[in-house]
Parts: structure tokens; C-alpha cells; sequence
């Protein structure tokens, strides 16, 4: 089994979150898949500075960075076919929302990075399995649109605390088609009929450990859907 990661990034504020894109390789790795980590060849909307939240006079490229997480074996999101892999991956962090699509701007109308469109349009035509975690959702609800399959997606509830609006999230990708469920941090949508994982993961209130259960067991669930 081949996944395909897709990272928007280095860091949670201005790319991919780094503690969710590590342990999503090492829990695909642990479910038996091998994977190549892509990502756009583009500069990052603005550079933050992690420390205090502000924006820094810099100017950095997604792929650069995103190499950094990594470890340099990574590709242009160019060279990505569907037709290579068994699985897409996308774990979350703000460069979903800013690098690979503006909806962290402009909400469900925001641009997309057509290369991102058209790689997430290409895995669902395909029917190859799909898992997005945090934010990432937002970007396949983007990507698929009124005009493809209504997927079944969480970026996590109302219901418990969240440092972010989960309710105009979820209504925004429901504006695109898409049907929306409320989960925990650690706990997992499955969207059996489309082959789409989704989890909340940071999006709720939760800790590096809840974090970690809820990929395992996204990724355990990506593995069923990949070998049935």
C-alpha cells in the first residue's frame, strides 16, 4: 500500500501542523503503508512568527518547507498521479486554509490552488481512499464542490470546546455539498460509500495525546477502506 501526503507547510500557524503530519507518517508506516510526502511548489501567504502569533517581514516556499517535516524526501505536488497511490492524506495545520486555498480569508468561496483541486478531484474520480485531518476537510470540500459527490466530513463539534468557530466551518462546507458530522478529537468519520477519512484532531480542545489516538485510528480505518 502507497499514500500520497499532502503538507501545506512547516508550522501550525502559516503551514502544516507538525505535530499531526509526524505522527501521521509514522501511523500510516505502523498500518503497513509506505508513502511519498508532496506538496506545491508556491510561496506561503505570510510567514508567522510561532512564538508570538505575529506576521513576519519574510518571504517562504511551501515546498521548502514542508521538506523540513519531510526530512527532504518530498516532491513538487506537480508530479502527483492518482493512479500511483491507494491513499491521499492531508493532515491539518493554517496552511490548508491559507497556502493551499484562501478560506482562512474568505471562507468556502476562496480560491483553491488549482494543482490542489485538481490532485483531490483526480483521487476521487479515481476512488482512491482519502483522509483529511483538522482543517483539511475544508480544502477537499473546496476542491470536490456542489458539482461532485456530497462527502460526508468532520472538522469536530459544538458540543465540546474548541479554540475555533466549528459551527461556521461546518455550515461553510455544507454551502459546497457536503454533509457534515460532529466528532471528538479522537474520534473518526468514515464516509464508507466516497472512501473519505476525516478527524478532528487540533481543531478541538486536546492534547498530543488525544491527537495521536485519533490519527492511529484514522489511519487504521484508511487501511480497512484501502484493503477492504
Amino acid at each position: 500500500m502507497k499514500a500520497a501526503v499532502f503538507l501545506s507547510g512547516c508550522g501550525v500557524y502559516d503551514g502544516a501542523e507538525i505535530q499531526e503530519s509526524v505522527l501521521t507518517l509514522l501511523s500510516l508506516k505502523q498500518n503497513g503503508f509506505d508513502y511519498q510526502c508532496f506538496a506545491p511548489d508556491v510561496a506561503q501567504h505570510h510567514v508567522i512568527n510561532h512564538r508570538t502569533g505575529e506576521e513576519m517581514a519574510e518571504s517562504r516556499n511551501v515546498l521548502t518547507e514542508a521538506a523540513r517535516i519531510a526530512r527532504g524526501e518530498i516532491k513538487p505536488l506537480s508530479e502527483f498521479s492518482a493512479a500511483d497511490f491507494d491513499a491521499v492524506v492531508m493532515p491539518g495545520g493554517f496552511g490548508v486554509a491559507k497556502n493551499f486555498s484562501q478560506w482562512a480569508f474568505d471562507g468556502p468561496q476562496g480560491t483553491i490552488l488549482p494543482e490542489v483541486a485538481q490532485s483531490l478531484q483526480d483521487a476521487i474520480t479515481t476512488k482512491i481512499a482519502i483522509a483529511a485531518l483538522c482543517m483539511a476537510p475544508t480544502t477537499l470540500a473546496r476542491a470536490i464542490g456542489p458539482d461532485g459527490p456530497a462527502l460526508t466530513l468532520t472538522v469536530g463539534t459544538v458540543a465540546e470546546a474548541s479554540p475555533y468557530p466549528i459551527a461556521d466551518i461546518s455550515g461553510g462546507m455544507a454551502t459546497l455539498g457536503m454533509n457534515t458530522a460532529a466528532c471528538s478529537a479522537d474520534q473518526v468519520c468514515v464516509d464508507t460509500a466516497n472512501r473519505v477519512i476525516t478527524v478532528p484532531c487540533y481543531m478541538m480542545e486536546a492534547d498530543i495525546v488525544t491527537v495521536a489516538r485519533g490519527i492511529a485510528a484514522g489511519m487504521a480505518a484508511l487501511k480497512k477502506l484501502v484493503v477492504g
